[in-house]
């Protein structure tokens, strides 16, 4: 796995360049310390991953992202950063993390495990790829979550159902609840639709958590979920499509 780092502070740099060395098999193969300098090396090298600082020369960190997250080879971004204000921004272009200097080592190696698991985990679904094709585009199994300001890359088997209120949307793990800025049907949409349903114009479903379903009033159902003391409705209009789905 190839990565490069990009921060404007020489200690800084040369602290997460020790960190990532010491604890993950990642090769730092550049270091850069100005935005557009960064874009100028890419036009002509690929890498997996790019941990990044938001306050630097000629191009700060967001708008860089921004231009990156557009490449057909989308990189893993990790910002690292004294400036909590942007981790919104860094939600909407996929980041996979978001870590606030200053930061402590045990969490950067959290981190660094989760970022070889995920590089490792999308390197095997891209292998039964039809020959010729060129494999740049990830097969996602995770979707990223937003809490108290941290973007947490949560993996979709982990999610259990989705809930729109006013304009943002509830989202449930078993043990979690994330508040995601952004109205249902567009987290539907980064969801894989074989997994989850929209059961109802206010609710989500991840088929492979429901327990049970229960008839209700005009010929609708109550879907009962497993681990969860929660009742998810379908709604009359999604009846046929979900009678099919589960094969009623």
């Amino acid at each position: 796995m190839k990565a490069i780092i990009v921060e404007d502070e020489f200690l800084a740099q040369e602290e997460l360049s020790y960190l990532i060395s010491t604890h993950s098999s990642i090769d730092i193969v550049a270091k850069f310390d100005d935005g557009l300098a960064v874009l100028k090396y890419l036009q002509s090298n690929q890498v997996d991953a790019i941990f990044l600082d938001i306050n630097i020369p000629s191009l700060d960190g967001v708008l860089l992202a921004q231009n990156i997250s557009k490449f057909s080879h989308k990189p893993y971004i990790i910002f690292i950063t004294a400036y909590k204000e942007h981790a919104a921004e860094a939600f909407e272009i996929e980041a996979f993390d978001y870590i606030l200097k200053p930061y402590h080592e045990s969490r950067i190696v959290t981190m660094l495990q989760k970022l070889e698991a995920h590089f490792k985990r999308d390197k095997q679904a891209e292998a039964p790829a039809v020959a010729g094709t060129t494999g740049n585009n990830r097969v996602s199994h995770s979707i990223n979550l937003m809490k108290d300001e941290r973007i947490i890359v949560t993996d979709i088997n982990d999610i259990y159902y989705a809930a729109a209120q006013e304009k943002v949307t509830q989202v449930y793990t078993r043990r979690e609840e994330f508040t995601m800025p952004m109205n249902i049907s567009e987290l539907c949409n980064r969801l894989p639709e074989e997994y989850f349903f929209r059961c109802h114009r206010s609710y989500c479903v991840n088929l492979s958590k429901i327990r049970e379903i229960v008839p209700w009033f005009n010929n609708t159902y109550i879907l009962r979920l497993s681990d969860l003391d929660f009742e998810v409705p379908v709604s009359r209009s999604k009846v046929k499509e979900f009678r099919q789905l589960m094969r009623l």
